[in-house]
C-alpha cells in the first residue's frame, strides 16, 4: 500500500526517504535516517521496530544487506513486510515478502533502494528508478528524492489511489541554524494530490531555509538601500530612515528569511519577495 525510495547523496552527507501512500500520515510510520549511519523504510504491514532496530544496526556499522537480513530474519511475519535500506557508505538492500499486497516488489543498486507494494504494477518503480538516475544533477536530495517519487506517482503510485506523502532528508548541521541534523522533514498528511503539495511544500522549504549564495548576495548601500527603504516604508516600517537596519532586520524576522540573510547584504531571493509584496 506504499511506494518509497531510499537513498544517500552521492556526496556521502545525507540520507533520506520520500514515501507515498494511501494511508493516513504516511510520514509518520514509514521513514527513518540518521546522518552518518543510513536510512530505511519499513512497510506494507510496516513493522514500525525496523525505524529504530535498523538504525542501531546501521549505527554499529552493519551494512544494508545485513540490516535487511537481519530485521526480517527477527520477524516471524515477514512474509506480510516490505523494507528497503542505504547504508552509511551507500550499499542498499531490499526485501519483499511473499505476501505483500501485488504488484509488489523492489529495485536497488548504489545509494539507492525503491521499493513498493499494493502498486498498480512493475512500472511504479521502475519509472521511479529512471527518474531516480536522471535526477542525478538535482541540486539536493531531497529534490532527488522527490523527482522519483513523482515519477512513481506519475506512473500510477499506489492502486487503491493517493492520500499521503513525505519526504525526510538527514545530513550533519543541516538544520534549522546548525542547531540539528534534520534537512528536510515534510509531511502531506491527507491530500488530493500529496505528491504534488510535496513538491510546493518543498519550494516553501528552499525559500525560508535555504542558504544564500554567497556569489549571489548585493551589498546593501546606495541605490539599492535606498529602494529596500522605499519597500520598507510602503510596507508600514516608518522607522526605516531613521534606523534602517533593524526595521530591514525586522522585516526578515517577520517574514522569517534569517537563513538566508547576511548582515550589510540582501540575497536576491529575499529581494526579488520583498519587490512583490511592496507592490
Amino acid at each position: 500500500m506504499t511506494f518509497s525510495v531510499v537513498a544517500r547523496d552521492d556526496a556521502g552527507r545525507a540520507w533520506g526517504v520520500a514515501v507515498a501512500s494511501k494511508f493516513l500520515a504516511v510520514g509518520s510510520a514509514v521513514p527513518a535516517a540518521e546522518p552518518g549511519a543510513g536510512a530505511l523504510a519499513t512497510q506494507a504491514a510496516a513493522n514500525l521496530r525496523y525505524r529504530p532496530d535498523g538504525l542501531a544496526l546501521l549505527r554499529d556499522g552493519a551494512t544494508a544487506a545485513e540490516v535487511v537480513a537481519a530485521l526480517t530474519r527477527a520477524d516471524d511475519e515477514r512474509s506480510h513486510r516490505q523494507v528497503g535500506v542505504v547504508d552509511a557508505a551507500g550499499g542498499s538492500g531490499a526485501f519483499t515478502g511473499a505476501d505483500c499486497i501485488p504488484w509488489a516488489g523492489h529495485r536497488n543498486g548504489p545509494g539507492v533502494a525503491i521499493q513498493g507494494n499494493c502498486l498498480t504494477g512493475p512500472e511504479v518503480v521502475e519509472e521511479a528508478e529512471r527518474a531516480w538516475h536522471d535526477a542525478a544533477l538535482s541540486p539536493s536530495l531531497a529534490r532527488r528524492l522527490l523527482a522519483a517519487l513523482a515519477a512513481g506517482d506519475a506512473a500510477g503510485g499506489d492502486k487503491r489511489g493517493r492520500q499521503s506523502a513525505a519526504v525526510l532528508v538527514m545530513s550533519p548541521g543541516a538544520g534549522y541554524g546548525g542547531g540539528s541534523d534534520v534537512a528536510v522533514d515534510l509531511r502531506v498528511d491527507d491530500h488530493a494530490n500529496p505528491v504534488g503539495e510535496l513538491d510546493r511544500l518543498l519550494g516553501l522549504h528552499e525559500l525560508y531555509f535555504g542558504r544564500a549564495d554567497p556569489h549571489q548576495l548585493l551589498r546593501l548601500d546606495g541605490d539599492l538601500r535606498a529602494e529596500v527603504a522605499g519597500h520598507l516604508r510602503r510596507l508600514g516600517y516608518a522607522d526605516v530612515d531613521e534606523s534602517f537596519d533593524p526595521a530591514y532586520e525586522r522585516w526578515i524576522g517577520t517574514e522569517n528569511y534569517e537563513e538566508r540573510h547576511v548582515a550589510g547584504h540582501v540575497d536576491p531571493v529575499v529581494l526579488d519577495r520583498l519587490r512583490a509584496q511592496a507592490t
